[in-house]
């Protein structure tokens, strides 16, 4: 009789195998240009990037016109510190591009959004 039980208890267990690759595809798009990424570790770097409320603010700050770090730095608070390091992040994950230019008190580092659009795709 007891091992009638054991039967009767018996599970299956089943593995659930989920792909590497081909999960999401995420499109940066503006105006002049089109891309879209595929790869694993750069859509983690840009969901990574857009997941501190201050990036996604220099982000709406820097959409309307390219700014340098201690404009952004004086509009939002902040120390010049650590919004370099903020546009650092960003400029990693590809989201904007950054130029230099000369100014006042030695090189000024411009910050402009490369993409106006984001779509995820699953």
């Amino acid at each position: 009789m007891q091992s009638k039980a054991k039967n009767l208890l018996r599970v299956e267990k089943k593995v659930m195998q989920i792909p590497q690759t081909g999960l999401l595809e995420v499109n940066l798009e503006s105006n002049s240009e089109s891309i879209s990424i595929e790869s694993d570790e750069q859509i983690e770097k840009i969901v990574k990037a857009l997941s501190s409320r201050t990036r996604r603010r220099i982000l709406q700050i820097i959409q309307e016109e390219p700014m340098d770090v201690s404009h952004i730095a004086a509009v939002l608070t902040m120390t010049e510190a650590n919004i370099s390091a903020q546009i650092k992040k960003l400029e990693g994950a590809g989201l904007i591009s950054c130029s230099y230019s000369s100014g006042d008190h030695g090189v000024r580092k411009i910050s402009c959004l490369k993409f106006n659009r984001l779509v995820i795709k699953f």
